[in-house]
């Protein structure tokens, strides 16, 4: 990975393109991020860079983190995400990250959490099938049909799909295409809809796919 950056998800908009075709995107306040930790091959054996994005009021931070900040000479941030760099030797702790590292046409793979739908049955979390409505199945169309053998083993294996808490998990979208970019207002238009609900923490980092295609 060459860059990235942490972002805040302000909401889906359309805009045109040259052609005057309409493109869907995601609106999302990009940074600016501060370094606020930098590690190496010889002291943590791999190297990355730590990025803070949003401020945080000094007695809000802990007695460890405040030590942290103090250490880089950094602000206090509020959300801190780790990025491993290929390179890390022109980075140093301090330095800002701004939306112009990402420019019109990049591809990017962006993460977050996903919005969270609260106890789903199984049509809804796994996409099964309803049971047949026709006499003798009751009031149950909706429910996931036979799960276990009475007998033998007679029980239920470990991941079978069932009812259960949907979403509120990390999700990453790969290979999106990045449709503009106002560095003044660090802001970065992202072609289709990226993980979480408005105002959600998202993180942007090159594109696998991209760099194997």
């Amino acid at each position: 990975m060459q860059k990235g950056i942490i972002g805040k998800k302000i909401g889906m908009t359309q805009i045109f393109d040259a052609q005057g075709n309409v493109v869907p995107v995601t609106v999302i306040e990009a940074g600016p991020c501060a370094v606020t930790q930098k590690k190496t091959v010889e002291n943590d054996g791999y190297e990355s860079v730590q990025l803070g994005f949003g401020e945080l009021k000094a007695q809000r931070v802990n007695k460890p983190l405040k030590g942290h900040f103090d250490k880089g000479d950094v602000a206090p941030k509020k959300t801190l995400r780790e990025f491993r760099l290929n390179d890390t030797s022109s980075v140093n702790v301090g330095d800002i990250v701004k939306a112009d590292v990402f420019a019109e046409g990049d591809r990017v793979d962006v993460q977050g959490t996903s919005k969270g739908k609260g106890w789903a049955g199984v049509i809804k979390r796994w996409n099964f099938g309803r049971l047949k409505e026709s006499h003798g199945t009751g009031p149950v169309g909706r429910m996931g049909g036979s799960t276990g053998c009475c007998s033998d083993p007679s029980r239920v294996f470990p991941g079978k799909h069932r009812s259960g808490h949907l979403g509120a998990v990390t999700t990453t979208v790969q290979n999106l295409t990045v449709a503009k970019v106002d560095a003044e207002n660090n802001l970065i238009a992202i072609k289709g809809a990226v993980p979480g609900p408005n105002g959600g923490i998202v993180c942007i980092r090159d594109s696998v796919k991209a760099k194997k295609a």
